[in-house]
């Protein structure tokens, strides 16, 4: 029956690029923010098939059933009833799904599903149930684009929802299992992989790790329920962002336990809270809960926003659809200001972990504020060069490094600021377009190698005729640009020629 629904949504174009042309850019952007109103002006008085999926089941409007059985000749009203995907009442067919395109791209190319997920709070015209199945989220396509691009064998999708992450990580993987506490969640998932024609998608119940109790998996990819909410009964535990544990421990758990699932050099990468509390900042709480695993860990954590506690809370009592001024929202925003100030939370940090199950005796331990905006879409890319960067160059001395060609990344420029009248810059800055999109001071020693560097040179001849050009002493300047270098390798500003 999916393959019959799958060819319905085609004949129809049912894609990203003609919804956006059906109900036009405006009404597109209103629907990522939760408004349909606008979509549907757009198309009220059309019946062509594309303008009645839409309605059905990118908005979530109900929809005549005679209309609905000629968009999907294929699969028939009675094959949607049997998908659990509508509801007759009378003439009329109620969507219980929502299906939506989504669209993807990254260094190897581009594509797109169809990815099913329950009504959201547009469709329900008020507040989520506690069980809802999230669609495709802000959150959802962070951690898709940080998947590395990369061939690998077994993964685990840990928390799977909708299943976006098991689609994603099946484009690189051998086979995954996708796991979660909610039973729809995993039918949700399954109907996606059916409805994508993607196969090695095993979904097994159940929570954090307990369902694949002594297995070993090449790579982990979660976007956990991490959302941190006070412990009350008053408060609704939406089981696609509350992990059930008090303040940030759901993260806290899974950092300290994924080592055990890991096969050696295995990768696991999530999106995740920490908060800093009695003084301790986010990121040294982060920290310590790598070291506090039994299994040695390579570490790399990303911090990319910081809210204060009034910001979080607000931010996520209107992400369930309860609206500012009304009793509900504003009881479950003293919950949440009551729990805060009972734990000693000043802050709550959001980020990227990326952790590794160590084989060698370096260990990379990087713990950083990038706060800039960042084109997430190739970022996942990026992490796999820096990892393979870092195992390059963590295994050579300085003068291994000394003695490499290098290249600058064809996304580095450099800016130069000066003072009116001045003939020397009083700042120079590296600039990184693609990445983290980076920005260094540098010195016009370090400026002058990246910009040397092409690929011809060792990296020590180039450092001896700048010191000869500046007249400063040569052994120095190793000493200071051969440590830097090997940061500019690692973020992706430099690249090994060879």
């Amino acid at each position: 029956m999916c393959r019959r629904l799958a060819a319905d949504l085609h004949a129809a174009g049912f894609r990203s690029d003609r919804l956006r042309e059906l109900w036009g850019s405006a009404a597109d952007a209103a629907i990522g923010r939760g408004d349909a109103l606008p979509a549907r002006r757009a198309f009220a008085r059309d019946d062509h098939p594309l303008a009645t999926i839409a309605r059905l089941f990118g908005i979530g409007d109900p929809v005549p059933a005679e209309a609905v059985a000629a968009a999907f000749p294929a699969t028939g009203v009675a094959g949607l009833e049997a998908l659990g995907a509508v509801a007759r009442d009378g003439g009329m067919l109620h969507p219980q799904l929502l299906i939506r395109p989504q669209d993807w791209v990254d260094d190897t190319g581009a594509g797109q599903w169809w990815i099913a997920s329950d009504l959201d709070e547009a469709a329900l015209h008020g507040a989520l149930p506690e069980d809802h199945v999230l669609g495709v989220g802000g959150a959802s396509l962070t951690l898709a684009g940080l998947q590395l691009p990369v061939p690998t064998g077994r993964v685990l999708d840990l928390g799977t929802g909708c299943g976006i992450q098991a689609l994603r990580a099946r484009l690189f993987a051998d086979a995954v299992v996708a796991t979660d506490v909610s039973a729809r969640a995993l039918a949700i998932t399954r109907l996606n992989a059916l409805l994508n024609g993607v196969d090695g998608i095993d979904v097994r119940l159940g929570d954090m790790f307990a369902p694949v109790d002594g297995e070993l998996f090449d790579r982990v990819v979660s976007n956990p329920p991490f959302v941190i909410t006070p412990r009350t009964d008053e408060m609704p535990a939406y089981e696609y962002r509350d992990g059930g544990r008090i303040g940030d421990g759901v993260v806290a758990s899974f950092v300290e336990t994924v080592g055990r699932v890991l096969a050696p050099g295995g990768v696991a990468q999530l999106l995740g809270n920490w908060e800093t509390k009695d003084g301790v900042d986010g990121l040294n709480r982060v920290r310590q809960w790598v070291a506090a695993s039994g299994i040695p860990l390579d570490a790399w954590v990303i911090e990319r926003e910081r809210l204060d506690p009034v910001a979080y809370a607000q931010l996520w009592i209107r992400d369930a659809g309860t609206l500012p001024g009304s009793p509900e929202y504003d009881r479950m925003l003293g919950a949440w200001l009551d729990d805060f100030e009972a734990r000693g939370v000043s802050e709550i940090g959001f980020g990227y972990v990326l952790l590794r199950r160590a084989t060698g005796s370096a260990r990379l331990a990087r713990y950083e504020r990038v706060l800039q905006p960042v084109a997430e879409a190739g970022l996942g890319a990026a992490l796999a060069r820096s990892l393979d960067a870092w195992d390059r160059v963590s295994g050579m001395d300085d003068a291994a490094v000394a003695a490499s060609v290098l290249l600058t990344a064809p996304d580095v420029t450099e800016a130069r600021h000066h003072l009116p009248g001045a003939e020397a810059p009083s700042v120079i800055e590296l600039h990184q377009g693609g990445g983290f999109a980076r920005v260094l001071e540098a010195d016009p020693a370090l400026a002058a190698l990246v910009g040397a560097c092409d690929g011809d040179l060792a990296v020590g001849v180039l450092i001896d005729a700048i010191a000869q050009l500046l007249d400063a002493d040569a052994a120095a300047l190793r000493a200071d640009l051969v440590p830097r270098v090997r940061e500019l390798l690692f973020i992706g500003m430099l690249r090994f020629a060879d």
